[in-house]
């Protein structure tokens, strides 16, 4: 049997294979402080997670560590302080912003709420420090907020011309409707 991987290496190979694709299928990663935190709060916390699309897993960190090398975050001590004590690990895959909008919001809504702990953020290889994340990361526009300013983007030429070829037709509207009042007195 030597050589062979023992069931617990090939969980723990399993795991952190999982981990590093989902980073790296990822637009961003919040990293999460639950500590404290009551079991109802932390299940409203994964159900806001699901609904918006972001992936919420707990890890051990040093798995997440052992994900992470080979990437441009490896030895980065910001991400090594981050993984340390109880970490949530929160993927973003189409909205960069979905996480941090999640827990900013989840954050103002109660004392007990206030025990969630924002470690840091990553967006693509910059780490976001803990405290901006909410200011920083959760003020981006969303993935449909980007799509409606697009959308009034390219709207905006098609109204101005429609608006240009319509203006002289309601030019000759009025100059007939001038004409009209000039012969009939009024």
């Amino acid at each position: 049997m030597a050589g062979q991987a023992t069931p617990l290496k090939r969980d723990k190979a399993t795991e952190v294979a999982t981990i590093k694709k989902s980073w790296t299928k990822a637009t961003s990663v919040v990293l999460l402080g639950f500590k404290g935190m009551d079991v109802p709060s932390v299940t409203d916390l994964r159900t806001r997670f699901r609904k918006a699309g972001v992936e919420y897993k707990v890890f051990k960190n040093t798995l997440v560590l052992q994900a992470l090398k080979g990437t441009a975050l490896e030895g980065k001590k910001d991400i090594e302080k981050s993984l340390a004590g109880e970490t949530g690990v929160a993927f973003s895959f189409e909205d960069p912003s979905a996480a941090a909008k999640i827990v900013r919001d989840f954050r103002k809504e109660g004392e007990k709420n206030g025990k969630l702990e924002v470690k840091c953020g990553v967006l693509e290889a910059n780490i976001v420090a803990g405290k901006d994340v909410e200011s920083q990361l959760a003020s981006m526009p969303g993935k449909d907020e980007v799509r409606a300013q697009l959308l009034a983007t390219l709207q905006a030429p098609m109204q101005k011309l429609v608006a240009t070829l319509q203006a002289p037709s309601q030019h000759v509207v009025y100059a007939l409707d001038a004409q009209r009042r000039k012969l009939g007195g009024e």
